[in-house]
């Protein structure tokens, strides 16, 4: 597992080379996250890269030509097409002469829903770029409830740490007087994506209560409003059938859906 130095490595050696080709690109994930003050090493390196006239594939490829510590491999997944990404690491006193490397994924914007954000707009933390507060937020947010409905074991232990993670950046928007109003307007964020999020922390505060949800702290950013335990259940159904209609892509139904989302009180 790469150390947090290890991972700010790689997350700047693949900024530096997007940066060379004339592309932008930004943390999210666990690396974003971090950034924003969760403490928790992540596990990989999830970047968006903010193009439409490239490919996640060739995307990879870029990489791969401009270093050598970058190279893919066949991804095990049967059926599929992609190849995944590693840096490789160097070797350790515990290694013990152990391949070491550490996972890259890139995104870009429209796959699982992430938002396209303006070049100028990426915020920088120490050096790195990372997706602006709130929409990452959202993406983990989203990241929670994808894992904890998943029929993989592995992706639904995962909604755990998620769990954490929202907990502390919802806190930090709140803390900085970030507002979701705000975020549409500057950042441009489409109105599907942050009424799906609403949609989400209604669920969220649903599951964990009213303080271990932080419903004081999504109402301060504008994401929740008070509601009735009657309004909770039917924000739960209403995710799920989002859920089923975007996964067989019945794109009718979902815009159906959101239209009911707006006039509930969110």
């Amino acid at each position: 597992m790469p150390t947090a130095s290890e991972i700010r490595v790689v997350a700047k050696e693949v900024d530096r080379i997007f940066t060379l080709n004339g592309l932008s690109c930004c943390l999210v994930g666990g690396g974003g996250c971090v950034l924003y003050g969760c403490t928790r090493t992540p596990s990989d390196v999830d970047i968006v890269v903010m193009t439409q006239s490239h490919t996640q594939e060739s995307l990879k490829e870029m990489l791969v030509h401009h270093d050598h510590h970058f190279y893919t491999r066949a991804s095990k997944q049967i059926g599929a097409t992609w190849r995944v990404l590693f840096y490789t690491l160097p070797e350790t006193l515990y290694s013990r002469h152990r391949k070491r490397w550490c996972k890259v994924d890139i995104l870009t914007p429209g796959t699982m829903n992430i938002p396209h954000i303006d070049p100028p707009l990426i915020k920088r933390i120490s050096g790195l770029p990372v997706m602006p507060l709130l929409p990452l937020l959202l993406l983990k947010l989203q990241a929670w409830d994808d894992h904890r409905t998943s029929l993989r074991a592995d992706f639904r232990q995962k909604q755990y740490v998620d769990v954490s993670d929202v907990k502390k950046l919802v806190g930090v928007a709140r803390v900085r007087g970030e507002h979701i109003r705000d975020a549409q307007t500057e950042l441009g964020l489409p109105g599907s994506f942050v009424e799906a999020g609403k949609v989400r922390v209604r669920v969220f505060v649903s599951l964990m209560g009213v303080e271990d949800g932080c419903a004081e702290d999504w109402a301060a950013i504008g994401l929740f409003g008070e509601v009735s335990t009657g309004r909770d259940e039917s924000a739960t159904r209403l995710s799920l059938r989002l859920r089923a209609t975007r996964r067989l892509g019945e794109r009718g139904e979902s815009d159906e859906l959101m239209y009911r989302f707006r006039s509930m009180r969110l």
